[in-house]
């Protein structure tokens, strides 16, 4: 029987096995201080994304939701693409703020900076760029939208684990940068996220990013602590941590055999209306637009390749419905696909993808 080719795949090897057996023997397998691995994996990960500061928390929604949590949005708005995963949107509402959904740029399905300015009102607070799929948002435009307008920016870098703008990695771009670690994703870990903080308010944000993660807990002296403000239950597991020092050792590695494969797909499928290639780019996901959605992947599945639609746009969820008129994010939801790019495809699984698309699409 063919072996399915999976949609996504975590690299390991014995290396995250050892990692795991050391802290299940420890007996040390969590903190909400963060110390241990958690402590070793955030200091890592500053120093890989050069970012002054950085708080490991156990979700990429979780670092969303604290991330704005420090920019105080209630009955504020927010300014964000309705083509990502409904939880950054989620992030914004638990913070008592509103989203107001801008549209994508066809060629990247970032959110298109041309068209952030319109939508901009005395009650704008934050911008919230989402870098889909790993491709870097236009960060240069944005920035200077935010200093005439006085905004501040959050990215949601989710998909973006080693890509880079301009030289530089993201993460050390914004006031705080929103990181994931889900199995899927390029550091994969069973659970897990961060916030990269950058700025002149980095340590001040540290230390109430420390607290919030844990219950609101602070000033911590032996069994004597106190409360002063609401936190959550979102500080990272040891597990996780261990697992994330191993993968980030391998991601630079990982992220260049999905550059490899992005540079085949976007010679070799046959496509116009597929993801680009750029260098700077960490491939989470590769995206093609096909019209015969449903029926091209049945055809997919059929012959053992998964495929996936990321996303449905958040604006049309019974929850999230608004007057908006997105039309390239509305054209895209209704044909987007997903198919494999992760770095355990073989030569022949990859040709196999390649000619499948052009054969079914």
């Amino acid at each position: 029987m063919t072996k399915k080719i999976k949609l996504f795949d975590p690299s390991i090897d014995q290396s995250e096995e050892k990692a795991i057996i050391k802290v299940l023997q420890s007996k040390f397998w969590a903190s909400g201080s963060g110390t241990g691995n958690v402590k070793i994996f955030e200091n890592k990960f500053k120093k890989y994304v050069g970012s002054t500061d950085c708080v490991a928390v156990n979700s990429g929604t979780s670092a969303l939701n604290l991330a704005l949590s420090l920019m105080d949005i209630k009955n504020k708005e927010v300014i964000v693409p309705s083509l990502t995963f409904v939880s950054t949107i989620h992030a914004i509402k638990l913070n008592g703020g509103k989203p107001i959904f801008v549209d994508v740029d066809e060629k990247n399905l970032c959110i298109d900076a041309e068209q952030i300015t319109q939508s901009i009102t005395d009650k704008t607070k934050v911008i919230l760029p989402v870098h889909f799929g790993g491709m870097p948002c236009d960060l240069s435009k944005i920035k200077k939208i935010c200093k005439d307008y006085d905004l501040t920016r959050i990215e949601d870098a989710a998909h973006a684990s080693g890509s880079t703008y301009k030289n530089q990695k993201i993460g050390k771009h914004s006031s705080a940068v929103c990181f994931s670690f889900h199995p899927v994703k390029n550091l994969a870990m069973p659970t897990g996220g961060l916030i990269s903080l950058n700025g002149k308010s980095s340590k001040k944000f540290k230390k109430i990013l420390e607290s919030r993660r844990w219950c609101g807990i602070t000033n911590r002296h032996d069994s004597f602590y106190d409360v002063q403000e609401m936190g959550w239950n979102y500080y990272m597991n040891e597990f996780s941590a261990a697992i994330g020092i191993i993968q980030l050792k391998k991601l630079d590695k990982l992220n260049i055999k999905r550059k490899k494969i992005a540079k085949l797909y976007s010679k070799k499928i046959n496509l116009e209306q597929k993801m680009i290639f750029d260098e700077n780019c960490s491939y989470h996901l590769y995206w093609i637009r096909v019209k015969n959605r449903n029926q091209f992947r049945k055809k997919m599945n059929q012959i053992g390749i998964e495929t996936g639609i990321h996303y449905r746009p958040v604006h049309t969820f019974s929850m999230y419905k608004t007057n908006s008129h997105l039309p390239v994010t509305e054209k895209v939801g209704n044909e987007i696909v997903s198919i494999p790019i992760h770095p355990n495809l073989s030569n022949d699984q990859i040709y196999k993808i390649i000619d499948a698309v052009n054969e079914f699409s």
